[in-house]
């Protein structure tokens, strides 16, 4: 079975985000089912209405890179019981102009982690209703995952046998899900 192109965009421009190493750990672990890509999105100007007529080139490459994927991961911590403003922003480019959504219809699923049992709830509800409001088709319940020092190794697995088995669970029902929507 062919492997679902997966968009990963991560929340956080921090070079050393964990959100980036959970990221980049799911998309190691899924990489039966999935071939992954990471999303840039550090370069993209404030969204500005006015410059719709002539997009900047980052914001074209971030709606070729969001329309090509058969499927999204959406890995991001919570800034002030929020999501990122580099996350919405992404949002807000990919989503215009008018008429030329390109997360329409796209399967997304959220996650997100900090050092905090639930510090990602907020930002992820945030995310899946906006998500849900672009039409993208959002996957699973929250997924929770508290980051402690040593949950995710320098080569990028996840130390913890329940943690990987249940992120595993996780991302084979979000495979199953993007297989069927995209067929």
């Amino acid at each position: 079975m062919a492997r679902l192109k997966l968009a990963v965009v991560v929340g956080s421009n921090r070079r050393e985000s964990i959100n980036r190493k959970l990221a980049e750990a799911l998309a190691k672990l899924g990489g039966d089912d999935f071939e992954p890509s990471f999303v840039r999105i550090d370069d993209l100007p404030l969204f500005n209405q006015d410059l719709e007529a002539d997009r900047p080139e980052p914001t074209l490459r971030l709606k070729r890179e969001i329309e090509a994927a058969d499927a999204i991961l959406i890995v991001t911590p919570e800034h002030n019981r929020s999501i990122p403003a580099a996350l919405k922003n992404a949002i807000d480019w990919a989503s215009r102009p008018y008429g030329k959504n390109s997360w329409a219809g796209k399967t997304v699923a959220v996650t997100g982690t900090s050092g905090g049992a639930v510090g990602t709830a907020v930002s992820q509800n945030e995310l899946r209703m906006i998500m849900t409001n672009l039409a993208g088709v959002v996957v699973g319940g929250q997924v929770f995952i508290t980051y402690k020092e040593g949950l995710i190794d320098d080569q990028r697995e996840i130390t913890n046998d329940a943690t990987r088995a249940f992120l595993k669970g996780f991302l084979d029902q979000f495979a199953g899900i993007a297989r069927k929507l995209a067929a």
